[in-house]
């Protein structure tokens, strides 16, 4: 029996991904579990094994490709199950191709296992905003200028054009079959090339003046998906959310010591007592005290998260990866310790799953280690905040009315100020202060 082979959703927000490469070819017996090919998003690159076992009877998406998630990519057939003759390499046949009755006509609503869909984030966006995905209905005639913009955007998009009196059409949409997606309007918008009618007559807003003059010496490298990704999700958190940051300065004495003796028993339990660990313990502490930072805003009302899945950002040679520590309020240090390690290891190596990914509800990042005084990073949408964590140095500071030498940190963290006020942050980051300056041994 057939399978279908997927492109798996690697985040929330994510709405495609794109093929890499192609590991197994057509014709090869895979076993399940076995990775079958490595895809690319803002979020994550990572090896995608196979669901079950079989050969690889045909490979719908071609490597470079972008499609959206739970588009089908491939088939996995039975044993000795023959491939089907495959079109050749410059066809446009595959996962983001219509078949050729199709050519020429409108999408219906409810497409085949495989048809792409549109954007998923908008299309979710949507549905909260509006109350109800728009029914498509079947056309038999020419396709009018508002059909084709149907076509190439989700109910979202057209509103957020609406507002800002944008023709759609104006822009070259980078979802399947050229859609424009949220991200490509906000980016589009936020560029200043969006028309803004004045009080009298519309004028053309300025846009920005080019990245380089004929003759200049420069190199030009394409983005690769991963960055290109990370831009266009760093583009719709600013666009999003309200930043405010608060900078709290922490003194890791206390912490500094409990690692010196305690860290030879968690190497020989198998883990790594790093100073993240310690941060983590207390912002799971902080998380259960301040529920408005453990949240989401979803329209008008606000979503308070239950469990507190901890994202733990890891630097790659390419981009940045956040795996997510689930259920993290239910581990104690030794099990953050092991989680952490853990993670980034698996990131660095690509081995990490798809649910390894989403699901987090607040994160950590730590730009000191690479000598950063402090960070004011941007939120990780959809969560509401996000913590900086600067380098770890010793320093001269007052205690008391003596001078003495302290391994001192700032903490610091980026909050969308539509539902944390200046005072809860405060507050949460006094807390987080407290615990660390103050570390139960017992916790250990």
């Amino acid at each position: 029996m057939a399978t279908n082979v997927v492109m798996p959703q690697m985040g929330e927000s994510i709405a495609e991904g794109t093929i890499v490469r192609w590991i197994k070819k057509v014709g090869d017996a895979v076993d399940r579990d076995e990775p079958l090919f490595e895809i690319s998003t803002d979020k994550v690159d990572a090896e995608i094994p196979s669901p079950s076992a079989g050969v690889l009877t045909e490979i719908m998406v071609k490597e470079g490709e972008t499609v959206p998630v739970n588009s089908v990519v491939a088939v996995i057939g039975g044993a000795g199950e023959r491939a089907p003759a495959q079109e050749p390499a410059g066809s446009d046949a595959g996962a983001g191709a219509m078949p050729a009755s199709a050519v020429g006509q409108k999408e219906t609503s409810a497409p085949s296992a495989g048809t792409p869909v549109d954007d998923r984030t908008a299309v979710s966006d949507a549905r909260r905003s509006d109350g109800a995905a728009p029914a498509e209905t079947s056309h038999a005639g020419p396709l009018s200028k508002e059909e084709l913009r149907r076509q190439k955007s989700s109910p979202l998009v057209r509103r957020i054009a609406k507002e800002h009196d944008v023709d759609i059409q104006q822009i070259s949409g980078t979802g399947i079959s050229g859609r424009v997606t949220k991200q490509d309007i906000l980016g589009f918008i936020e560029s200043g090339a969006a028309t803004k009618p004045g009080p009298a007559t519309a004028r053309p807003a300025q846009a920005p003046g080019p990245a380089f003059k004929p003759g200049e010496n420069v190199q030009i490298v394409p983005m690769s998906v991963m960055r290109k990704k990370i831009a266009e999700h760093m583009v719709m958190s600013a666009h999003t959310s309200p930043h405010v940051y608060s900078v709290y300065e922490v003194n890791f004495g206390r912490v500094s010591e409990l690692r010196a003796r305690h860290k030879a028993k968690y190497e020989a339990a198998g883990a790594k007592l790093t100073f993240t660990g310690f941060i983590a313990k207390a912002i799971v502490d902080a998380l259960r005290q301040f529920p408005m930072v453990n949240a989401s805003i979803d329209g008008d009302n606000i979503v308070y998260k239950k469990d507190i899945n901890l994202g733990i950002a890891v630097a790659l040679d390419n981009g940045l990866i956040v795996p997510v520590i689930r259920k993290a309020d239910e581990k104690n240090l030794l099990g953050l310790s092991r989680g952490i390690s853990d993670l980034a290891e698996r990131a660095r190596s690509k081995k990490l799953s798809p649910d390894e990914v989403q699901g987090g509800t607040f994160t950590i990042t730590n730009p000191g280690i690479f000598g950063a005084l402090y960070g004011l990073p941007l939120i990780n949408q959809p969560q509401v905040a996000i913590l900086g964590v600067g380098t770890i140095e010793k320093r001269a500071v007052v205690l008391g009315d003596a001078i003495a030498i302290r391994p001192m940190c700032n903490l610091s963290m980026g909050y969308d100020h539509r539902l944390i006020d200046g005072a809860d942050a405060g507050r949460f980051l006094a807390f987080v202060k407290e615990q660390l300056e103050n570390f139960d041994e017992g916790w250990l």
